[in-house]
């Protein structure tokens, strides 16, 4: 099995590995019911932000940006200071984030089919998230604040469009559904221990901006995130390492979980089967964070003691479908009414 594939598989079925008492044997008998479907029905737009270098296209190139002007077709991206391309970043989590969302039942379409070539202008992503009629779309990017490395300024942060926008499905869009889970995203990535960025005007994790052609330009409800600061020598060692490109999509994953499936604060978790909290998170239910999420973000401490190649020794050919079986059982529970 090779490491994209234990990956996904740690993503989308180790779930039920991150839950370590004996409570767990009592849930086994529920596996073999469960269908995966949780997100049945839910379609996710996910954009890997840049691409390849294997195009021909001018970045240069003139497009709508949503609010009367144009901007460039697109720009190649930043490279962190250990020399790692956005694109593969943003590539890397999209596809760990897709199979996590596929697995349990969602639709995920996205804007480019590989992290070689051609990815589309800014204006034809923004299309093709809109006609995908998307719940969500998630745009999917890292920052950069010097061409060396910069000491001071790090961390996550969302972007949200100055309203209103002019188009007026793009603006109803991202005034309600867009803010809304722009926000839940913000707090999963608060929970998985990521700290919001401390440059560029950003409160609270958001960044307020008009001249980002996205959001001004998509119909379904859209969340922007900057990862981290690839300058930066502490964000780019986690946008780096499969470990800490396995972090962010959880982060990510859970944060469009919870939008997808609103607030599970009803749920009593004395019976269910209980998930060890990300570092640093509460052990309370936060207001908006689904159970299913919660049991997603219950892996992060093994990602931070065992690493990822310490957690694919728990998978393989053998016992990887078991695995997702048995974690989809955990997850149907937990949502039971």
């Amino acid at each position: 099995m090779n490491k994209s594939v234990v990956l996904g598989a740690v993503s989308a079925g180790i779930l039920a590995l991150s839950v370590t008492t004996a409570s767990v044997a009592s849930a086994a008998p529920a596996a073999e019911e469960s269908s995966g479907s949780e997100l049945s029905g839910k379609t996710v737009f996910l954009d890997p932000g840049h691409q390849g270098t294997g195009h021909s296209q001018d970045l240069g190139k003139q497009v709508d940006d949503g609010r009367g002007g144009t901007k460039d077709c697109q720009t190649t991206g930043m490279t962190t200071i250990g020399g790692v391309p956005e694109h593969t970043i943003t590539w890397n989590v999209s596809q760990l984030v897709k199979s996590s969302l596929e697995s349990l039942g969602a639709t995920v379409v996205t804007s480019r089919a590989d992290d070689s070539g051609w990815g589309g202008c800014v204006d034809e992503r923004a299309r093709a998230a809109s006609e995908s009629g998307a719940d969500v779309a998630v745009s999917i990017h890292a920052d950069s604040t010097a061409t060396g490395a910069d000491e001071d300024k790090r961390g996550f942060h969302l972007i949200v469009p100055t309203l209103p926008i002019p188009d007026a499905a793009a603006n109803a869009a991202q005034s309600e559904g867009g803010r809304a889970a722009s926000n839940l995203m913000r707090d999963s990535y608060e929970r998985g221990g990521f700290t919001p960025a401390n440059y560029a005007g950003v409160v609270d994790g958001l960044q307020e901006r008009s001249d980002v052609a996205g959001p001004a330009l998509t119909s379904v409800p859209l969340v922007f995130v900057e990862m981290g600061n690839g300058s930066n020598p502490e964000d780019a060692a986690v946008l780096e390492s499969s470990e800490g490109q396995l972090e962010h999509a959880i982060a990510i994953a859970t944060g469009v979980i919870d939008y997808l499936l609103g607030s599970d604060t009803s749920v009593d978790r004395t019976d269910a089967v209980p998930a060890t909290p990300a570092a640093g998170a509460s052990e309370s239910t936060p207001t908006g964070e689904s159970s299913l999420s919660q049991l997603l973000s219950g892996i992060s401490p093994y990602i931070e003691s065992a690493g990822v190649e310490g957690l694919s020794n728990l998978v393989t050919e053998d016992n990887v479908d078991a695995v997702s079986n048995f974690a989809q059982g955990l997850l149907k529970q937990l949502l039971a009414p």
